[in-house]
């Protein structure tokens, strides 16, 4: 599922071709995705400007001239694709397009319907039921080791489970938790109530770098991200040690042939990759 790099990596493209643009045309080709649109959505947007284009944690965020926001969120397989003059029919799994003033389609394509799309205004947003529980963005500054040590303060959960807890932290995932633990050299089986100050304050450091490298790479594109312009992102060769069980660790020198090097486990049904070796 795209972790926060990817949606910002999505973001950023949209808005490219959407910010200060109308939308003159919207067709929904489907009444539903994971759950319905809502029944006047396309009329809504249909004629509106956009004036930005936004995410919060793992969802874009489209704020409209009239006070509406779109909120999408691209679940398994969804992928934002933008297209200029676009002439050839909608495939199957091309479920909403948004045509622009100026002659750009965007298509919301989704084979798996895990993605969704809705609508509220700019009051109503930060009640959202998507948007209320959230945490701190990881890359703001405002999220220090202060803010998340009084998150994981008496907390029994691993670190990384309490990591993918969007109310502890908002847009992390699976690959960049893995990836942050790694270059902080915490255990991401350690109880997230244990890690000290210290620890703490290697771990959101390492959170931001991990974020802002994986963005600026165009995320990371494992099975279905595809940045909008069709681009893949390219993160996933700069992995230390999401998804390579058995492999060498790059941050040490320990014999793979002694300790197995890179280790996967599971945790809460995902998987976690780490050295044992080099973190604890």
């Amino acid at each position: 599922m795209p972790e926060l790099p990817e949606v910002e990596t999505v973001a950023r493209g949209l808005a490219a071709v959407w910010e200060g643009r109308s939308l003159v045309r919207v067709e929904c080709r489907r009444p539903d995705l994971r759950k319905p649109l809502p029944p006047d959505f396309a009329p809504r947007l249909t004629g509106r400007r956009i004036d930005r284009v936004g995410r919060r944690a793992k969802y874009l965020q489209v704020f409209l001239d009239d006070g509406l926001v779109m909120l999408g969120h691209l679940g398994m397989s969804g992928r934002m694709v933008i297209s200029q003059g676009r002439n050839e029919p909608p495939g199957k799994h091309d479920h909403v397009l948004f045509v622009t003033d100026q002659g750009v389609t965007v298509t919301f394509c989704d084979p798996r319907r895990f993605g969704l799309l809705d609508l509220c205004t700019i009051d109503q947003l930060a009640a959202h039921p998507l948007m209320a529980a959230l945490g701190p963005e990881p890359l703001d500054q405002d999220f220090t080791p202060a803010v998340l040590g009084a998150a994981l303060n008496s907390k029994a959960t691993p670190i990384k489970v309490a990591l993918l807890d969007q109310s502890v932290v908002a847009g992390l995932g699976n690959i960049y938790v893995s990836e942050s633990c790694f270059r902080a050299g915490i255990l991401p089986t350690r109880a997230a109530g244990s890690l000290k100050k210290a620890e703490i304050a290697r771990l959101v450091p390492a959170i931001k770098a991990v974020l802002t490298e994986a963005i600026a790479a165009g995320g990371s594109s494992l099975k279905d991200h595809v940045r909008p312009d069709g681009e893949l992102g390219y993160f996933q060769h700069s992995f230390a040690v999401y998804d390579r069980a058995g492999e060498a660790c790059p941050g040490c020198t320990c014999d793979v042939g002694r300790t197995g090097g890179i280790t996967r486990i599971v945790q809460a049904g995902r998987s976690t990759f780490f050295c044992a070796n080099k973190q604890s």
